[in-house]
């Protein structure tokens, strides 16, 4: 495995945490929706993402299902749908206007299989037994189980980029989390955007000396940036007022973001919302502090060598990140193995990116199985955390515990 997916490593484990804090680059393509292969035109507003969900005018959606809306509040919708009328609960918004309400619980609550288009960025409301494209949806993913002390911890390995073909998720996830107490993450990706996290990012990832990057790096890695910047429709030195490590990151969060995969449709991401929505306690692993430093100690070697790695490769990056993706999809430890073995030749990175998080996050997940508590806990870490000498399931096997795929 070549160098160069060490960035891929940065994209699976902790992306997440720049997404809305470092100024977007570049807008996705909008997204558009289709009833059994009828694109929905909408006269007024449009389907926007909201933190990974995908929002979509409420009474337009409704006709185009051939659902009638009886009554719409603040966070319930009644409607009338094959002959019986049917009430969910949902928080709606109102942009200019619009009643918006979040696709999938609706697309779930009137009968409607809810797929994903990521070529083509459309939804798909498949009504049962309608006729439409083939899309594969949904995966194994990757899921351990532990029990100690009357506790139970579910261990579930993240990608933190997706897109809507990663669900519906199967249902053992759906299940192990519905009886959860908590949810525990690396950090609570969903605040990215507030004022402190993002205060955070550019005080760490940003010059404040009155140097720039081109005074911290090679002329030719810098002359490479400005070249990808250019042809991506970009000023050369957009990125100037950035670290190495932030640079990198964006570059490769803007590659992935063109192959179809966002931070937005992450599975740590996706579960996060579903928490909030059942007003389940999040628990965080880690902190925003503690990664964004992780990056910022990285030695100044070290932060050119992994950038110039993503520049000399940013042409195929997003057929590696499809590669991945298959791999989270198809559940095959042996490829999350070899991904995560393949990060040892750097041991500044490895010791850094994996070792001493690994065993800072082992140790938490022992304290919640020894509390005696009977409590449930359904974690979502990045998925590379988890095998190896170094994963998370050896040192909690080294524990004495019993760690069982799912």
């Amino acid at each position: 495995m070549k160098n160069w997916k060490r960035m891929l490593l940065s994209l699976t484990i902790s992306v997440g945490l720049l997404a809305s804090a470092v100024p977007a680059m570049a807008s996705p393509q909008e997204t558009s929706v289709k009833v059994n292969d009828e694109t929905v035109e909408y006269t007024a507003g449009a389907p926007i993402n909201d933190k990974g969900t995908t929002l979509v005018p409420l009474r337009s959606t409704l006709d185009a299902m051939d659902v009638k809306l009886t009554t719409a509040t603040d966070d319930t919708i009644t409607a009338f749908v094959n002959g019986k009328t049917i009430t969910l609960k949902s928080k709606l918004t109102r942009i200019n206007g619009i009643t918006y309400a979040p696709i999938r619980i609706v697309g779930d609550a009137t009968g409607y299989e809810v797929r994903w288009d990521a070529a083509a960025r459309t939804v798909l409301l498949v009504s049962k037994g309608g006729e439409t494209e083939t899309v594969q949806t949904g995966g194994r993913g990757f899921m351990w189980e532990v029990e100690s002390n009357g506790n139970t911890v579910y261990l579930v390995g993240s990608m933190h980029i997706a897109d809507e073909s990663f669900y519906p998720l199967r249902k053992e996830f759906e299940e192990a989390f519905a009886e959860a107490d908590y949810l525990g993450v690396e950090i609570d990706i969903s605040k990215a955007a507030d004022e402190a996290q993002q205060k955070i990012v550019l005080d760490l990832g940003s010059y404040q000396d009155g140097t720039t990057l081109k005074d911290h790096i090679s002329s030719e890695t810098y002359a490479q940036v400005g070249d990808i910047l250019k042809k991506n429709g970009l000023e050369a030195n957009a990125l100037d007022t950035f670290k190495p490590w932030v640079v990198e990151t964006t570059l490769a969060s803007l590659k992935s973001m063109k192959a179809g995969y966002e931070a937005s449709s992450g599975v740590d991401l996706y579960f996060i919302q579903k928490a909030i929505e059942r007003k389940l306690p999040v628990i965080e692993l880690e902190s925003y502090e503690s990664q964004l430093g992780m990056f910022n100690d990285f030695s100044k070697e070290l932060q050119e060598k992994t950038l110039k790695a993503t520049l000399d490769n940013f042409d195929v990056l997003d057929d590696s990140v499809n590669q991945m993706a298959e791999m989270w999809k198809t559940g095959n430890d042996g490829q999350l193995l070899d991904l995560t073995n393949s990060f040892s030749d750097d041991k500044e990175y490895n010791k850094a990116m994996l070792t001493d998080r690994n065993i800072g996050m082992a140790d938490k997940i022992d304290g919640y199985l020894k509390n005696g508590k009977g409590e449930e806990y359904f974690i979502v870490v990045g998925a590379a955390h988890y095998l190896g000498d170094d994963g998370i399931v050896k040192l909690l096997k080294d524990k004495g515990y019993t760690v069982v795929r799912k």
